[in-house]
């Protein structure tokens, strides 16, 4: 749909996961591009980003993260700033040509297990702390039969670098990532979910990103984790633990062997 270049005195409604019906009286009707946002909407990324930096790294730190509201994001903003967010959310989603479905937004959290402790060790010696990640309990019942079953067979495993996350997170995690791809929401959307499309924050088809032990992850290059042993080794045997891969090479969307999703329990094994 386009809109004229004015201002608008129409009553807007969006209803928005967990924050009911908002209205925007009077606002500027000049649609978002998702082609490439304009100086004046990157600018105000920007803005929103420095102003969420301290509750997003907060949040990190006391290890919740994952249960971000979108209620909990809004409320460091300006008026200025929640009405652009508001409109980012806003932006028509045909547009991004998603070829995921969409999920949905729990209305709340699912009762999450807290994964702690996971640490990485560089082929330079060096550690590396992984946050605390979450996971529905089902699923992280598999990724541990999973995990000591790859040990036995290879020796070496993955640890869980991202599990679940809320709406309100995925979020700013897409503002976050809109300049590594030059501000194109279009193309951000092809490795980075929408709110709503991320099977990160849905636990019927909760995906869980691996890493290795020595922090090899392919987020950069997918080729890097494509080679790995335990890559090869999720091929042949991920399915015995209700996981599959999301979003292999002759997928619609960007190449992620990293990503897996749990369908559920048929076939695991328990023991090898």
């Amino acid at each position: 749909m386009k809109y004229p270049m004015r201002t608008c005195f129409k009553t807007v409604c969006l209803g928005l996961p967990g924050l009911g019906l908002l209205f925007i009286a009077g606002c500027a009707c000049t649609p978002i591009s998702v082609v490439k946002l304009s100086d004046k909407d990157r600018t105000m990324v920007e803005r929103v980003l420095v102003k969420l930096n301290p509750l997003i790294t907060e949040r990190k730190s006391k290890g919740d993260i994952a249960a971000l509201t979108f209620e909990e994001l809004y409320a460091p903003l300006d008026g200025e700033e929640r009405t652009f967010l508001r409109r980012f959310q806003g932006v028509d989603t045909s547009q991004l040509n998603i070829s995921i479905p969409y999920r949905g937004t729990p209305s709340k959290a699912p009762e999450l297990v807290v994964i702690r402790g996971q640490v990485i060790k560089t082929a330079k010696n060096e550690s590396r702390g992984i946050p605390p990640q979450f996971l529905p309990k089902d699923v992280y019942d598999a990724y541990l039969l999973l995990s000591e079953n790859m040990k036995k067979d290879i020796g070496r495993t993955v640890y869980i670098e991202s599990g679940y996350r809320s709406a309100a997170y995925q979020l700013y995690l897409f503002l976050f990532y809109l300049k590594n791809h030059d501000y194109s929401i279009r193309e951000t959307a092809r490795s980075v979910a929408w709110p709503g499309y991320s099977e990160h924050g849905w636990p019927g088809n909760q995906a869980v990103d691996f890493v290795n032990e020595q922090g090899i992850d392919g987020q950069d290059k997918p080729e890097t984790f494509e080679a790995l042993e335990e890559y090869q080794w999720l091929l042949c045997h991920a399915e015995q633990y209700g996981f599959e891969l999301s979003y292999p090479r002759d997928s619609k969307m960007a190449f992620e062997p990293w990503h897996w999703r749990y369908k559920g329990t048929m076939g695991m094994v328990n023991d090898k």
